[in-house]
């Protein structure tokens, strides 16, 4: 069985382990990084799109926004549409700062590029990995890559490997505590080959249920229907949804809605989770491995970002200082955050959709709260600050 060593062993290529190697290589650290998939497959796989203002900032420090400046949309507010009425948020005027659409497959693209330019090494398609000996001071990864047999010897395991992956299973049974709720609904998506129809991100709340036009770039539309999360696909051909795209997403103006080719269609189920603590022993967990939002306050991949942040300075103290305070407190300074986070993501879901049940007392409560956050600026506020994201660490 062939070892290798390096200090931090990052299980997972998606944005939270690459950030986080890229950070650690900044400090001075070696790292590893063993992902699942192919490089194709993880720098094509569309995701979230919307990168907070303090996101770019973290992006910035590790060189990597410079794509990201030269074709990433800046939106300095969102639309509000319901009673089919729009009602703008301006995060400019609020906050002073504004969000940026640019999709997570492109942050991916930059940080692989960003990484081997800088050599470190990154395995693709690396399979049966295994976190070992995180109780103590020798934790190592097991893994197979052409074949072969592996090991990674390593001083710390980032488990940054998403919600299916093994590094939170990897964690003894009754360490975790778990909350959990799954929505009764999901997210029919399409991305579309069609310029955007608004150039601010519209979120319509309509009886038929929640609509969503977003974008990935000037020319590609992203553009979501609420539907059953059980929802069959071959039951909705391309042209049924560009109808009920129509629909829900109409104004007493008379929006006009871009159709074009549907390049992608998929559902999207919808869940809050959460586990605590996001670390045991020498093994952490960042991003989707810790915790998922309902996508609606586009928070994904920006809670992401904010844990490995988090993670890369409680690492480089430990290493470089001798300093472990911060690196045993990684899952309180994280948490406090996430919970808000989640408390957005689960507002703007309750506030937004159409629920099973839902009486007309019930429609009028949602209609009124939306009227509040439009009407007065202090809800407004509320909102543009928590969507332009809240600090980091």
């Amino acid at each position: 069985m062939a070892a290798e060593r390096t200090q931090v062993g990052i299980v997972g290529a998606g944005p939270a382990g690459l950030l986080l190697a890229r950070l650690l290589h900044l400090n001075g650290i070696d790292c590893m990084i063993l992902e699942a998939r192919s490089r194709a497959y993880v720098e094509n796989r569309i995701r979230a799109g919307v990168l907070e203002w303090n996101a770019v900032r973290v992006l910035e420090d590790a060189g990597v926004a410079g794509r990201l400046h030269d074709i990433g949309l800046p939106h300095e507010g969102v639309v509000l549409r319901y009673d089919q009425r729009d009602h703008r948020i301006d995060f400019r005027g609020l906050t002073g700062k504004h969000v940026t659409v640019y999709s997570q497959h492109e942050v991916v693209r930059d940080l692989i590029a960003a990484n081997l330019a800088a050599g470190v090494p990154i395995v693709f398609e690396a399979s049966d990995v295994h976190p070992l000996g995180f109780d103590d001071d020798a934790p190592e990864i097991a893994y197979v890559a052409g074949g072969e047999h592996r090991v990674l010897r390593c001083d710390y395991i980032a488990g940054c490997d998403g919600f299916h992956g093994v590094c939170r299973g990897a964690i003894p049974a009754g360490v975790l505590t778990v909350f959990d709720r799954i929505y009764p609904f999901a997210w029919l998506g399409i991305l579309a080959d069609a310029p955007p129809s608004s150039h601010e991100l519209v979120y319509a709340n309509h009886a038929n249920g929640f609509a969503l036009l977003s974008m990935r770039s000037t020319s590609v539309s992203r553009l979501y229907l609420q539907c059953a999360p059980d929802e069959d696909l071959e039951a909705w051909p391309d042209a049924r949804i560009w109808d009920e795209l129509r629909v829900r997403l109409a104004t007493r103006e008379g929006f006009a809605l871009t159709g074009g080719p549907v390049l992608q269609k998929g559902v999207t189920p919808m869940r809050s989770f959460v586990v605590e603590p996001m670390q045991h022993g020498r093994l952490f967990l960042a991003g989707d491995a810790a915790h998922i939002v309902p996508p609606t306050g586009a928070k994904g991949m920006n809670m992401a970002i904010a844990d490995v942040t988090v993670l890369a300075r409680a690492l480089a103290t430990r290493i470089k200082d001798g300093d472990g305070e911060r690196l045993a407190r990684y899952s309180a300074d994280c948490t406090d955050r996430v919970w808000k986070v989640q408390r957005f993501s689960w507002w703007m879901t309750s506030m937004l959709h159409r629920f099973a049940g839902q009486t007309p007392f019930d429609r009028r409560m949602q209609i009124a709260e939306l009227d509040y956050v439009a009407t007065y600026p202090a809800a407004s506020a509320l909102l543009a600050e928590n969507y332009v994201g809240l600090p980091i660490g």
